[in-house]
């Protein structure tokens, strides 16, 4: 939650000077909670904003959550839809990554658990992102103040805790490979399916050789 509130409270100040008004960067966050594809949007965000471009962007790094369910059907598919679709809404790669832990320790899913991470973590990310916005131009550059690492801050943090063996890291790194060679030659978002996939396919393979 801190964690959030950091690189929260940095979104809103950049979308405001985009020129979204401090509710609309509220309703944005909230509506899409998906803060990768968020930034991204700001970033090329223009008035009047290029709509299709926002969208595919959007679409292509959310792309990441179609994997990121698929981890979770196993222990959910046994709950009514109705129920799923609702928790699904809240899935962030934070609130995924903590509660697919506290499933494999358990041995079960905890739809309490899952919920109460959910909301905590999308509240904080509104609130923080509307503050943000609120405050606008009063709070400065937040990147001098090293705002900005607050994002690769927690996905370090959560992969630590999703640490298995020194085996199981190499879809890790393939990933970061795959990911950071993707950016340098390929314009877009593209580097986020490709190293999710590069990542997927190496673990597979692992998983299929013990």
């Amino acid at each position: 939650m801190i964690g959030f509130l950091t690189f929260g409270l940095l979104f809103g100040s950049q979308a405001v000077r985009k020129g979204l008004t401090f509710l609309e960067v509220p309703f944005m966050t909230g509506s899409n909670y998906a803060g990768g594809s968020e930034f991204a949007a700001i970033n090329v965000w223009t008035n009047p904003p290029a709509i299709l471009l926002i969208l595919g962007i959007t679409l292509l790094i959310n792309c990441r959550h179609i994997l990121m369910g698929a981890t979770l059907a196993p222990w959910i598919m046994k709950y009514p839809k109705r129920k799923v679709f609702y928790w699904l809404f809240l899935m962030s790669d934070e609130t995924w990554a903590i509660s697919l832990s506290d499933t494999q320790k358990r041995r079960n899913f905890s739809p309490t658990y899952y919920i109460t991470v959910g909301w905590l973590l999308y509240l904080t990310w509104v609130i923080s992102t509307f503050m943000g916005a609120y405050l606008g131009n009063k709070i400065g550059d937040l990147t001098k103040f090293g705002f900005d690492m607050a994002f690769p801050a927690v996905f370090l943090v959560i992969l630590r805790s999703m640490w298995k063996s020194h085996r199981m890291s190499i879809p890790w790194i393939v990933s970061l490979l795959v990911s950071v060679i993707s950016y340098v030659l390929i314009p877009g978002g593209w580097y986020v399916p490709l190293g999710t996939l590069a990542g997927a396919v190496t673990a597979w393979f692992i998983v299929r050789s013990l």
